[in-house]
Parts: structure tokens; sequence; C-alpha cells
């Protein structure tokens, strides 16, 4: 038998093999392990993590509700405030119901199309919270740096355009990540110790070659992670910078009060989502991972709306306006 001929067959059914394999995956279920699998704490679990669920969708809408309803909201810090209760809604929605049925069936399992789904739709509304916070730091520099052009440079259609630019953006990576994802191959039983199909996670239970999966994840994290973190950075240095010019204490207070929501919610994503990585990269404890992206898979969504309603006054007097309105009615 000629050589040429002995290396096509060779080929053949190693190509024949991944197909199957491949087919295989595209037929299987996952097991999602989880916080714990310990039956007894199955029930609190699910009251924390319903509990919690319900928070979120319910604070988020307060205020994507209270900007709506109130015509002095309807500027561009709010618009983009709504879109971030609105991201977040959705974030949250993607893993926590699934997680719900699940222990609540004691059924851990996940379709192989439905983890697709959930890293698809996971790195989108990631993706956007980190735009949508870079965005929210420009308007801030924009409104203290340059108070007096601020209308005229934050019009509505920059703020649509930027806000559709974050959404077109996030599309792409979250498509490009899931489209990779499913070129990789899986064997049996694939056991993921985590409560949700988590992208990197997934990728190193893959049976197949993952180089290329992991150097465009980390390349494209870098580039749009760092490149947003690099740009809230740069106009928080620019705030400071303006503050400290400005001769008046109270003066210096409001301008500071102007960014002081939206900096303590850049801070709790961030330090959070590091925090994740850093583990990951330090730590070989799955379990250590799942319970850290807690906190900003759920509970940085969770307390977004308890920082911008405590700390801003419009959004409190939208909501007591809305209240006082509602008992009139009655």
């Amino acid at each position: 038998m000629p050589r040429s001929s002995h290396n096509i067959s060779v080929f053949s059914r190693s190509r024949l093999q991944h197909m199957k394999q491949h087919n295989d995956t595209e037929n299987s279920q996952f097991l999602l392990l989880g916080l714990s699998e310990d039956p007894e704490l199955q029930p609190l679990i699910y009251r924390l993590f319903f509990s919690m669920y319900l928070v979120t969708i319910l604070g988020n809408l307060v205020i994507i509700l209270a900007t709506i309803s109130d015509f002095h909201l309807h500027t561009a810090m709010y618009f983009f405030l709504s879109n971030l209760s609105f991201v977040d809604i959705c974030l949250t929605s993607t893993t926590i119901p699934k997680m719900l049925v699940n222990v609540l069936a004691h059924h851990n399992t996940i379709t192989y199309e439905g983890c697709i789904m959930q890293i698809y739709f996971f790195a989108l509304f990631v993706g956007l919270d980190n735009f949508l916070l870079a965005v929210m730091a420009y308007d801030r520099f924009v409104a203290i740096c340059h108070p007096l052009r601020y209308t005229s440079i934050m019009t509505p259609q920059l703020c649509v355009s930027l806000v559709l630019v974050s959404w077109i953006t996030s599309s792409l990576n979250s498509s490009l990540q899931s489209f990779l994802v499913l070129q990789l191959s899986y064997c049996a039983n694939v056991e993921i110790p985590h409560f949700f199909c988590e992208l990197s996670m997934l990728i190193h239970l893959a049976c197949s070659d993952t180089f290329l999966n992991d150097m465009v994840m980390n390349v494209l994290a870098t580039i749009l992670g760092g490149g947003c973190l690099a740009g809230i950075l740069y106009s928080y240095a620019k705030i400071v910078f303006s503050i400290r010019a400005i001769s008046s204490a109270q003066g210096k207070y409001k301008a500071f009060s102007t960014c002081a929501a939206h900096l303590s919610v850049v801070t709790l994503f961030y330090c959070t989502l590091l925090g994740v990585y850093l583990n990951s990269a330090m730590t070989q404890s799955s379990h250590s991972i799942a319970v850290a992206s807690l906190m900003y898979t759920v509970v940085t969504p969770m307390l977004n709306p308890f920082i911008y309603s405590l700390r801003n006054k419009d959004i409190k007097r939208a909501l007591r306006k809305n209240f006082v309105r509602e008992k009139l009615e009655k």
C-alpha cells in the first residue's frame, strides 16, 4: 500500500473519530455540580438564591421605572443607568433560574445546547456591564471636567450610539467565544464544578486541543476588559485633578457626589471580577472559584440598585414622587 494512501487513511479515520466524538458531545448532557453536593444544604441554597434573584429583579426594575417615569431623569447619566439595570437583570436571569430549577428538581444536568446558550448570553451581558461602566465613566468625566459643554457633547444621538456600539461589540465577542467552544469535543460524563457553564472552565474540560480558545479568550479579555478599565481609570484621574482645582470645599463635595455611586459600582464590579481570575490563577480549587464568581454574577447586580438609590438624591426624589402619586390614585 502506498505511503500517501496510508496517510490519507489515517487522516480519514482520525477525522471520522473526531466527528463521531463531536456528534456525541452535541447529544450529551453536562452535570452542573453547583456550590455544594450536600443534600441538606440544597433547601438553604434555593431560598438564598431565590431571594437574591428576586431582590435583583425588583431593585433594577425600580431603577428603570424611576428613570422612565420622571422627566427630570431623562438625561445621559440616567439613560446609561437604566441600560445597566436592564443588563444586570438579564445577566442574573442567564444563570440563576436554571440553577433554581436544578436544585428544586434534584436534577443537576444541562444540555450541550443549553450550555452553549449560557456561555453566549453570559459573555454578552458581562461584556455589556464592562462597556456601560466605561461609558458612564466618560459621562462623569464630561460632566465634571467640561460642565459648560456637557449638553452639547452628551447629546441623545451620542448616548444611543455609545450603547449601540457596546451591544454590537459585546455581541461579536460572545458570538466568537461561543463559536470556538462549538469546535471543541468533550468526553462522556462531563462534570462542571460550577453552578453555570463558565467559559474558561468549559474550555479546560474539553478533550480536544484548546490552544486557540485560550488565546482568543485571554487576548479579548485583555483588549476589551483592560481597555475599558484603562478608560475608567483615565477618566477618574482627570476627574480627581479637576476636583482638586475647585477652591471651595462645598464645590468639591458636590462634584465628587455626582460620581460617588458610579465609582462604588465600578470598584465592586472590577474588584470581584479580578478576584475571581486571580483566585483561579493561584488555586486549582474549582469550588472556591465558583463561590468567588457569586460576587460579580449575583451579588454585584443585586447591590447596584441600592448603591445608586441610596447615594442619589434624584433617584430618591423620583421614587418618593411615584409613591405619593400611587397613594393619591388609590
